[in-house]
């Protein structure tokens, strides 16, 4: 299998170090990290991303993490790259579908098999 490359953007250390190890595991990913919205951008503009798994809340300002998607879907350069919400509330996540992600997963759904049948989809593609 060809390693992907996931970048996480503002969680918390604790779920940032549970979703690298998950996607580490289940799909050989390499994981970057981002804490800010502008270092988002940059990683996604400097790396060959496979997804981007943005928290609703950042965790270290508890800024709006779809503001980053907005910002992704209106970068020509980065628009396609496949995003997901990182959060357990359904209508944030249908919030962030109509914005253009894809349906993502909350913390405490990181361990469900339907989890893991979004990540494929996305990681397991060729």
């Amino acid at each position: 299998m060809t390693s992907k490359t996931v970048l996480s953007v503002g969680q918390c250390r604790p779920d940032s170090a549970a979703i690298a190890h998950y996607l580490k595991t289940n799909f050989n990913a390499l994981v970057l990290t981002a804490d800010l919205p502008d270092q988002a951008l940059d990683s996604l503009r400097k790396n060959a991303v496979d997804l981007v798994l943005i928290n609703r809340k950042l965790d270290i300002d508890s800024s709006d993490g779809l503001a980053i998607l907005t910002q992704i879907r209106a970068d020509s350069k980065i628009s396609s790259v496949p995003v997901m919400l990182v959060s357990n509330y359904a209508e944030w996540q249908q919030k962030a579908v109509e914005m253009g992600a894809i349906y993502g997963f909350g913390k405490a759904e990181l361990n469900r098999p339907e989890t893991r049948a979004k990540l494929a989809s996305v990681l397991e593609a060729t």
